[in-house]
């Protein structure tokens, strides 16, 4: 189960954007997570809350969002939207594609408390 590395590599991304805005808290991480990423959304739902325990990240929330795979063909240069494992074009059925998003884990922001007046700011 990789899930609980990608999830000790995430925490360190963070750890590093709060610390160097002084957060007293983080209390939202968004991802983005590609189709063909080869992780499973839900093992990494559970195993992030048991690595950032006891940090300043522990009572975070993961919001994930899925993409889907989009690949280009080399034939006639139409994108289309793939079904796992399955890089045909759906336009003219040929196989000589290039995969343009869909393998991706991507931290997209957090959401972090810093100590004056409790605020709330939105990190990209």
């Amino acid at each position: 189960m990789h899930e609980f590395s990608l999830c000790r590599g995430l925490l360190q991304q963070v750890m590093q954007i709060s610390e160097a805005h002084q957060a007293q808290a983080v209390k939202s991480i968004h991802l983005k997570i590609g189709a063909l990423a080869g992780i499973e959304v839900e093992l990494l739902r559970r195993a992030f809350p048991i690595v950032a325990q006891g940090t300043t990240a522990q009572h975070a929330t993961l919001e994930i969002t899925t993409l889907a795979a989009t690949v280009l063909c080399t034939e006639c240069g139409q994108t289309s939207v793939i079904k796992q494992h399955r890089l045909t074009c759906h336009h003219c059925k040929n196989r000589a594609t290039q995969l343009l998003c869909g393998d991706e884990l991507r931290l997209e922001n957090i959401i972090i408390k810093q100590p004056r007046n409790n605020e709330q700011h939105d990190v990209q």
